[in-house]
């Protein structure tokens, strides 16, 4: 008779044991051994995503600072730290992009969609690890219509609903988002 497998408690988890649960649509994070689980996104939310890794590849393809990747794909900090980002930018390997997970250990931009099973987690534990494992990370609010931008270090977000515009270290020109004009595009308006 097999004995039934154990699960770590909430506080133990390690990305090893996140990665052996079942693909069952969900999506499973664990943030210093906490067990994060979401069901798969909304459509709109999608559509969000989408038009910003679209206008993120169309960036990049000028300037060679980076490679943009959209979910699911898990980024792994440490071996208690995975998450899997909406939208992402890694930095170039050797002037190349990723090859694999392992080459990914920090991130220029990350990208989070507010979801209402999301929100908390997104503003919360999301926002504390990226501000020490990415350049910038942006929460996108759809209701509100806006952009938080973090940083590391900032207490409190920079708050955009007119123009985005970012700069990565090493870019010759910056990348410039008109935000009434996304969400009009992604509420099809």
């Amino acid at each position: 008779m097999a004995m039934p497998q154990t699960r770590p408690v909430q506080g133990e988890w390690t990305v090893e044991e996140m990665w052996r649960l079942p693909d069952d649509g969900n999506r499973y994070e664990v943030i210093d051994g906490v067990l994060y689980v979401t069901p798969s996104p909304s459509l709109r939310h999608q559509d969000a995503a989408g038009t910003l890794y679209r206008k993120l590849a169309a960036y990049f393809e000028t300037q060679s600072v980076g490679w943009v990747y959209i979910a699911p794909s898990d980024v792994v900090f440490a071996p208690r730290r995975a998450v899997e980002p909406d939208v992402y930018v890694a930095p170039l390997v050797l002037g190349k992009r990723p090859r694999s997970l392992e080459d990914v250990k920090h991130v220029v931009l990350a990208i989070e969609v507010l979801s209402p099973s999301t929100a908390a987690t997104d503003r919360g534990a999301k926002r504390r690890l990226y501000q020490q494992h990415a350049d910038e990370y942006w929460i996108v609010d759809l209701d509100a219509r806006l952009i938080e931008r973090w940083r590391p270090g900032d207490e409190r977000p920079e708050i955009l609903d007119g123009t985005l515009t970012w700069r990565p270290a090493g870019a010759d020109a910056p990348m410039t988002v008109d935000l009434p004009a996304f969400f009009r595009e992604v509420w099809e308006e």
